[in-house]
Parts: C-alpha cells; structure tokens; sequence
C-alpha cells in the first residue's frame, strides 16, 4: 500500500517576502497537484501583526480566535490562494497568533498535514547558535517530513 498525501501544509509570515512566498508555494503546489491533496495555508503573525492587519483589513475588535478569517483577508493569502484556484488545487487558510515555529508545528498536528514546507534564509552556524532558526525548529519538531525551500537572496 503507497502513502497517501492528503494535506501539505505551507508556513508563511511576514518575514517571508512575496517572492520567496511564492517559490514556496511553486514547490509545495509541484507535490500537492499530483496527488490531489489540499494546500493549508498557515499564516503566523505577533500579537501586534494580528492587531495592526484586524485594523487595516477591516476586522475591528477581533481576537485571536479570529484569526483564520482575519488573516484569510490578507494580501498574501489572497494572492497565493488565488494562484491555487488557477491550478485548481484546493486550499484552507489558517491563521495563527504567537511565535512562527511553534504555531506551524501546532497546525501541522491539528490538521494531520503529511508534509509541511517551509522557507528560510542560510545562516552560519554561529548565527543559528545565536539567533537561532525558525525552519530548523520546524524541522526538528513536525510531526510530519519537512521541504526546506531556501530563500532567495535579496
């Protein structure tokens, strides 16, 4: 019996410039289209983000609670999900509120993703020893394997 692949998860933030959402979304579509599986796009923000795109998106007074509808209204999501519909791949957004690794490994559990992607800028190792690594927490403590898809250079 072949491994199925029903759900690819895609990591995203703020820190993740359009390009390089976009590069990431091109790799995890390549796995996703084939085997007919559905992309979840999982956008974190800070509390502060969350605040500051509820205001400007139109969603005054929303807590975090609301974050899948908040940040579904997003520029970026609704790029990447429209770039979705034109491939017909199906999506769902969810929305996040806290620190980028530990949300995405949250959401890669809570939606039972089997891969999930994400994209990240190389480091030294003494810059990852000192700032430490959010795709390299990622990669560490998914629950599912992980496609590393590095950043392009700005």
């Amino acid at each position: 019996m072949e491994p199925t692949l029903d759900t690819v998860l895609v990591a995203l933030s703020p820190a993740i410039t359009d390009e390089n959402a976009d590069r990431l979304l091109d790799a995890a579509m390549r796995v996703a289209g084939p085997a007919e599986a559905t992309v979840v796009l999982t956008y974190v923000v800070t509390g502060e983000e969350f605040l500051d795109a509820a205001e400007r998106l139109g969603h005054e007074g929303a807590s975090r609670d609301d974050a899948d509808d908040v940040l579904a209204d997003h520029e970026t999501i609704e790029r990447l999900g429209a770039t979705l519909d034109e491939h017909g791949i199906d999506y769902e957004v969810h929305g996040a509120v806290g620190k980028v690794a530990e949300e995405v490994v949250a959401a890669a559990g809570e939606v039972g993703a089997d891969q999930v992607f994400v994209c990240g800028r190389p480091r030294s190792p003494t810059g990852k020893a000192v700032f430490g690594s959010t795709a390299q927490d990622i990669i560490l403590d998914s629950p599912c394997p992980v496609t590393y898809v590095a950043a392009h250079s700005e």
